[in-house]
């Protein structure tokens, strides 16, 4: 059977990532650090990508995606980018989340850990990469500091000097997500959906509803 070529990006952080392999053939990982501007930036950069690699949308087996948690706003950017070029393209459409990507070629016992403010982090343990249990968001404090080897992503360098938790993924995030989207491309696998651990922040008003004429 033929490598299969799939397309990967991620802005559920402060960045714009894309990645491309063919199987296990890493062909580019390109992460542009930024706040905003993602949704205007995506497409471009991936059209870049393919371009520079010499392929077109025509050529892709399957397109992944990082599903966070994080952004909300930068979710939903690479989501919704996701289910669409999917669709136009009769391609399946991987939601990987940024938890999974990061224990992506870890070994033995590893628990990913992302801040999430507030004095919260996202985490999730994992056994050789595959998840032992579902993400969840827990007090800093809860954090088990003998589930193996604490992963934590390079973006989160205050909550790692403050807490002393220095080991790092060793790969990209979008990197990782186009490899695991590659190595279960023939599973069945729902539409990509925004992960989700926090509430959203805005209140529902106190004030009366306007009466409505």
């Amino acid at each position: 059977m033929p490598p299969k070529l799939v397309l990967a990006f991620d802005t559920s952080a402060a960045h714009c990532a894309v990645a491309l392999v063919l199987g296990d053939r890493v062909l580019a990982d390109v992460a542009e650090p930024m706040t905003k501007g993602q949704a205007e930036r995506l497409f471009p950069l991936i059209e870049q990508v393919l371009a520079d690699a010499g392929y077109s949308y025509d050529d892709l087996d399957a397109v992944g995606v990082g599903v966070g948690p994080g952004n909300f706003t930068g979710v939903r950017i690479s989501v919704s980018a996701a289910r669409g070029l999917a669709l136009a393209r009769g391609i399946p459409a991987i939601g990987v989340s940024r938890l999974h990507a990061m224990a992506h070629g870890a070994t033995g016992l590893t628990t990913t850990v992302l801040d999430a403010r507030r004095g919260r982090v996202y985490m999730q343990y994992f056994d050789n990469g595959t998840a032992e249990d579902a993400p969840k968001m827990i007090a800093i404090e809860d954090i088990d500091m003998n589930k193996g080897q604490i992963i934590i992503a390079p973006e989160d360098a205050d909550f790692i000097e403050q807490y002393k938790m220095a080991q790092r993924p060793v790969q990209s995030i979008a990197l990782a997500t186009a490899l695991i989207a590659c190595d279960t491309i023939d599973h069945d696998h729902p539409r990509p959906a925004p992960l989700y651990l926090r509430d959203a922040d805005a209140a529902v008003s106190s004030e009366p509803l306007p009466t409505i004429l």
